[in-house]
C-alpha cells in the first residue's frame, strides 16, 4: 500500500500536466458542491414562501366528527325536499342529454317527477352504495347519505364508488365527491352520523319522497322502520345480502310475505310484536344461506367479544359476501324506488307463483302416504312441502337431478315423514322406490346416497338456528 502511495506521488511529483488536471478536478468538485448548496438554500426559501401563499384547509386533519374524519372539500349543505335546484342553459342541456335514455323509458313527465324528489339513503356500504350511485344517475337531484362508518380495504369487494386511496375515509362524503363528479348540480347532503332513536326524526326530515334502509343492525333497523311506519314515509329495507350467493333469489316482498331469509324472519317476528304485520317493503333472498358460515372468533375474542365491536350491540363476527350480491340487492332497490317516483307501473312477482305446484305435490304425497280408498293426513303443510322442495332439493331429483313429472316421498319408510325424511323424486323413481325391500341407503348410488345425507345434514343444521343470519 505504502509503495502504491509513493508511485503515485512521484507521478505528480514529476508531471506537471497532472498536477495541473488534479487541480482543475479539485476546484470544479468544490465548485459542484457550492453551487448546489446555494440552490438548496434558494429552494428551502422558496418552499416557505409558497406556503405562506397557500390557504389554510378546511379541517384540521386532526379533526373529527362523532364518527369518521371530515374528508370533504366540497361545500356541506342541508337538503330537504324544497331544496332549490338551479342550471344554467348549458348545463341543463347537458343534463338532459345524460338523462336522454331514461327519458325515453319513463317519458319527460314522469322523468321531471324523479328529478323533483328528495331521497334518503341510510347505510353506505355495499347495498346503499350502489342504491344511491344509481338513483342520481337516473335523475334524482336531491338526496341525504346517512352512515358514520369510514371506508375499508375489506369493503372495496362491494362498495360502489371506494377507491383505495378513500381507505380511512368517511363513506358518506367519499360518495359525495364521486357523485358530484357524475352530476355537477346535485344537491348531496351528507351527514356522518350513526343514526338512532335520538336522531332519527332529524335525519329523516325534509319530507322525503323515498327513504330506503340499507342498515345491517337489526336494532337501529327496526327503530328506523317503526318511525317510518308512523310517520307514514314511504321505506324499502333491504335484509342481509351477506352468505348469499344466488341472484336469482332476490324478491321484492311485503315484510308479512317474506319467507326462509333469518333476517327477514327476525324483522318479521319482532315487527309484529310492534303492532307492524305488513305494509313495509323489503328486499330479501329466500336462498337459505347454509354453504358458508361466520368467521369463528378465537378464545381471547369470545371471552371479551364487545371489546372487538365496532359499536356496542353491532355484530363481532365476520360475515363473508360475495360483494355481487349487496351490488343486486343496491340495484333491486334503486329500480323500484325509480318506478315508484316515476310513476311506472310495476308489481313485484309473489314468490315465483308456484303454489299451485306445491298444492299438487302436497296432495299426491298424501294420497302415497294413504291407500287406494282414502288418503291420509300428514304433519307438514302446503308451505312446507314448497321449501322442502325448493331449498332442500332444487326442484329436483335427488336421484337423477330431473326437473320433469316431480314427487314428494318418504325417504326411509320405517321413519317417520318429516322435513328431514322427505325427498323429491320423479314418479317413476317414487314408484321403484315406495316398492323397495331394502334399505335405500344400500341401493341407491354411494354417491346419491352421499348426497341425500348431506342434503339432510345441512337442514338439520339449519333446523337447529333458525334465527341465525349475516
Amino acid at each position: 500500500m505504502e509503495a502504491t502511495i509513493e508511485k503515485v506521488s512521484e507521478y505528480f511529483s514529476n508531471n506537471r500536466n497532472a498536477q495541473f488536471a488534479l487541480v482543475a478536478a479539485t476546484a470544479s468538485a468544490l465548485t459542484l458542491s457550492t453551487v448546489f448548496t446555494i440552490q438548496k438554500i434558494r429552494r428551502n426559501e422558496r418552499v416557505k414562501e409558497i406556503k405562506k401563499t397557500v390557504s389554510p384547509p378546511e379541517f384540521d386533519i386532526k379533526d373529527f366528527k362523532q364518527f369518521g374524519k371530515k374528508t370533504s372539500t366540497k361545500e356541506s349543505i342541508v337538503v330537504n325536499k324544497e331544496t332549490r335546484i338551479s342550471l344554467s342553459p348549458s348545463e341543463n342541456a347537458l343534463f338532459a342529454e345524460q338523462l336522454s335514455r331514461n327519458s325515453s323509458f319513463f317519458g319527460q313527465e314522469n322523468l321531471e317527477k324523479i328529478k323533483s324528489s328528495f331521497v334518503i339513503v341510510v347505510g353506505a356500504g355495499g347495498v346503499g352504495s350502489w342504491a344511491a350511485l344509481m338513483l342520481i344517475r337516473s335523475g334524482v337531484q336531491r338526496i341525504r347519505l346517512v352512515d358514520f362508518d369510514q371506508v375499508t380495504l375489506s369493503s372495496l369487494n362491494r362498495h360502489a364508488v371506494a377507491l383505495r386511496s378513500d381507505v380511512g375515509l368517511s363513506k358518506v362524503e367519499t360518495m359525495k365527491n364521486r357523485f358530484l363528479d357524475i352530476v355537477p348540480h346535485l344537491k348531496v347532503d351528507a351527514r356522518v352520523e350513526l343514526i338512532s332513536k335520538d336522531n332519527q326524526k332529524e335525519l329523516l326530515s325534509g319530507n322525503p319522497d323515498y327513504v330506503l334502509d340499507c342498515i345491517d343492525n337489526i336494532d337501529t333497523k327496526l327503530d328506523l322502520l317503526k318511525y317510518c311506519y308512523d310517520n307514514k314515509i314511504k321505506v324499502i329495507s333491504a335484509m342481509g345480502a351477506g352468505m348469499k350467493s344466488d341472484p336469482s333469489r332476490v324478491q321484492i316482498s311485503d315484510i308479512g310475505n317474506t319467507f326462509e331469509d333469518p333476517l327477514s324472519r327476525a324483522v318479521r317476528r319482532k315487527m309484529k310484536k310492534m303492532g307492524i304485520e305488513n305494509g313495509i317493503e323489503v328486499v330479501y333472498s329466500t336462498e337459505k344461506p347454509g354453504k358458508v358460515q361466520l368467521l369463528s372468533l378465537s378464545e381471547s375474542q369470545e371471552e371479551k367479544a364487545d371489546e372487538f365491536s365496532v359499536l356496542p350491540d353491532f355484530r363481532v363476527r365476520i360475515v363473508p359476501v360475495l360483494g355481487t350480491m349487496p351490488a343486486i340487492f343496491g340495484m333491486v332497490m334503486a329500480t323500484r324506488v325509480l318506478t315508484e317516483l316515476g310513476d311506472f307501473p310495476t308489481e313485484p312477482l309473489a314468490i315465483k307463483g308456484r303454489n299451485a305446484l306445491y298444492v299438487r305435490l302436497h296432495r299426491d304425497l298424501m294420497h302415497r302416504e294413504g291407500t287406494k280408498d282414502k288418503i291420509q293426513a300428514i304433519n307438514l303443510t302446503t308451505e312446507e312441502i314448497g321449501y322442502i322442495f325448493e331449498e332442500m332439493w332444487m326442484g329436483k331429483s335427488a336421484i337423477s337431478g330431473s326437473v320433469d313429472k316431480l314427487c314428494m316421498v318418504r325417504y326411509y319408510c320405517d321413519k317417520p315423514l318429516g322435513n328431514l325424511n322427505c325427498v323429491c323424486m320423479t314418479k317413476k323413481e317414487a314408484e321403484v322406490h315406495c316398492n323397495l325391500k331394502v334399505n335405500p341407503d344400500t341401493y341407491y348410488d354411494p354417491k346419491i346416497v352421499s348426497f341425500i345425507k348431506s342434503r339432510i345434514e345441512i337442514e338439520r343444521l339449519y333446523s337447529s338456528q333458525p334465527d341465525r343470519f349475516p
